[in-house]
């Protein structure tokens, strides 16, 4: 059987309309519910062919469109056709405007425009997880930063952590048995920054990374000669590239972050 079906209509992003109209669907407990959203709504056959497309699959629409021309086409068309559909925001900003007394821009995406900080947060965390932990080198020569270290020296909660200053970051796991990507070694040494550790520190994070995982501590994973095979080898890497190397032992994944942010201030300043 197919599950019912909700289209999400906007004139701009859509994620308003969508917020809405899940916080709503929550309160139902048969689902699950398909959404489609259409963004970018900006003519009369987009909503033509979307109305069409709910009449098809005997959906209902939620929208939310600012421009009164389209509010009122849509619902028009909806009426044709027998689709319900739900207009969001145009009620509310009607009530607005007669409180206020005060005409709407009746401009898309405004909230957004307002806020394109939370665009760029959002693009940069997307981009973390995309490029997180060597899963697709293509990301290294995308990427502001690209940080570099053996397991367990908090490359991906690092890398979390700058995407919220809106830093785009990739990172690499760096293994004696893993050839890195030929990408790192062509990268501006400048944007590229070594993890470094000491062996006791990592030994003991790995020795309660195991035992979280309801594993003995002696695999070699915890072993102190195949920790030190691998700075070893993190270390020719670093050597190579000729990048900077913070040692992360004893500091937060805060305070490494702060060192790094200094080191791309001092960069764009020289």
């Amino acid at each position: 059987m197919e599950k019912p079906l909700i289209y999400v209509l906007s004139d701009s992003v859509g994620e308003t309309a969508e917020l809405v109209v899940k916080a709503c669907l929550s309160q139902f407990d048969d689902g699950p519910f398909d959404l489609q959203r259409i963004p970018y709504v900006e003519d009369k056959g987009t909503i033509n062919e979307a109305v069409q497309q709910a009449k098809e699959h005997n959906a209902m629409i939620g929208f939310t469109l600012v421009i009164p021309e389209f509010r009122q086409h849509l619902k028009q068309e909806a009426e044709k056709h027998g689709i319900q559909c739900v207009d969001i925001m145009g009620p509310m900003m009607e009530v607005m405007e007669d409180h206020l007394q005060i005409k709407p821009r009746l401009e898309p995406g405004l909230v957004h425009k307002l806020d394109e900080d939370y665009f760029k947060r959002v693009e940069a965390i997307e981009f973390a997880v995309r490029y997180d932990d060597g899963r697709d080198p293509r990301g290294i020569s995308k990427a502001d930063i690209v940080l570099i270290g053996v397991s367990r020296t908090s490359k991906t909660p690092l890398s979390q952590y700058l995407a919220h200053k809106r830093l785009k970051v990739a990172n690499v796991p760096i293994v004696p048995e893993v050839q890195p990507p030929s990408e790192l070694f062509r990268v501006d040494p400048d944007k590229c920054i070594g993890l470094s550790i000491s062996a006791e520190k990592l030994n003991d994070i790995r020795k309660e990374r195991l035992k979280s995982l309801g594993l003995g501590d002696q695999a070699s994973y915890a072993n102190m000669n195949r920790i030190q095979q691998e700075i070893d080898h993190f270390n020719r890497i670093v050597d190579r590239i000729g990048c900077p190397v913070i040692d992360v032992s004893n500091k937060a994944v805060e305070e490494t972050a702060n060192v790094i942010m200094n080191k791309l201030r001092q960069n764009a300043q020289e």
